[in-house]
């Protein structure tokens, strides 16, 4: 018999499937997406989700029954959630009110606690959910804060397992790899695996208007008096976090709220992938880089999270209409 022991033996082993009308019939480059929706969390992050907290028990920084404490826009808590409840533990994930009430209400499926925190309020605010979830770490007795932005342990999971994966996949040859940027596990992780294999493989990260990521990437400043509120949900930082190595990535790429929503539209209706907003932000940021790429060229695109985190948003026509988008 064939069986997992548990669903987390599940996670990884996502497949690729090649793209063939959401970019244009006139694109030049083969296109191939790693749809990281098929891990049981719906997302990418249950894979550094795991390594985190695998990691935080053998240094002991997490102890039997102890409680779970970060903050998430959901994804990465939705993979801790999971963990949780096969390994024993409690949770509590703290967000802002700009991520979408699904992700909220299924945080809370899996039995975990929610704090909702204001959105436009700068990190070291003490209302900010990086604020917040220090706090609570700290009141709370047998917490372990996670803490993903500043966790090694997130880009090395994308080292160990994601990027080895697309690797096998591609025979190697690929020459592009593109993912939304965030808190810079997959970017990061990735990028220094593929540039031990080829440094000629181009590592693109995509950032939305309104983040700094791009600015600090190509000056090398900090200016987070730049940082402005946008409504793409799963990338951006106004804080540069220490999973980021920015010496593997070649170039950051800016995408617009809008365009990041209709392209997510768009790759379901066309391609049936049904994935969420950072997803729509990477295929438009491919088609603005069309221009760059040869038929010679293998990109790899990596799509973070499942649509069904955005049915509120991006996929109902009426709140696309209020953004005066459709």
């Amino acid at each position: 018999m064939k069986f997992a022991n548990n669903i987390l033996e599940t996670i990884g082993n996502t497949p690729m499937v090649k793209l063939n009308k959401v970019l244009g019939e006139d694109f030049p480059a083969l296109v191939l997406a790693k749809v990281e929706t098929f891990n049981p969390g719906n997302s990418v992050k249950d894979r550094m989700a795991v390594k985190m907290i695998e990691d935080a028990e053998k240094d002991g920084r997490l102890k039997p029954g102890g409680t779970i404490i970060e903050g998430t826009s959901g994804n990465t808590g939705m993979g801790l959630a999971l963990a949780a409840i096969v390994k024993g533990y409690r949770c509590i994930f703290v967000t802002n009110t700009k991520q979408s009430k699904e992700k909220a209400d299924v945080l809370k499926a899996l039995g975990a606690e929610v704090v909702i925190c204001p959105t436009d309020v700068a990190p070291d605010d003490p209302r900010s959910y990086y604020s917040v979830s220090r706090r609570l770490a700290e009141e709370t007795e047998n917490a372990w804060y996670v803490n993903q932005y500043d966790n090694l342990s997130n880009r090395q999971a994308h080292y160990e397992e994601t990027a080895p994966e697309i690797w096998e996949q591609t025979d190697g040859r690929l020459t592009h790899f593109i993912v939304g940027a965030g808190t810079g596990g997959t970017v990061t992780g990735c990028g220094m695996f593929f540039k031990e294999k080829n440094p000629n493989i181009k590592i693109i990260g995509v950032d939305t208007y309104g983040s700094i990521l791009k600015e600090y990437h190509e000056t090398g400043e900090l200016h987070p008096e730049n940082a402005y509120t946008y409504i793409t949900e799963g990338i951006g930082e106004d804080i540069i976090p220490e999973n980021y190595d920015m010496s593997v990535i070649d170039h950051f790429e800016k995408v617009t709220d809008k365009d990041g929503a209709l392209y997510a539209r768009k790759l379901a209706k066309e391609e049936g992938i049904f994935c969420g907003y950072s997803a729509g932000s990477a295929i438009a940021a491919i088609k603005q880089l069309q221009h760059q790429f040869t038929k010679d060229d293998i990109i790899v695109v990596l799509l973070h999270d499942h649509g069904s985190r955005y049915v509120g948003k991006i996929y109902n026509d009426e709140w696309m209409k209020e953004q005066g988008w459709i």
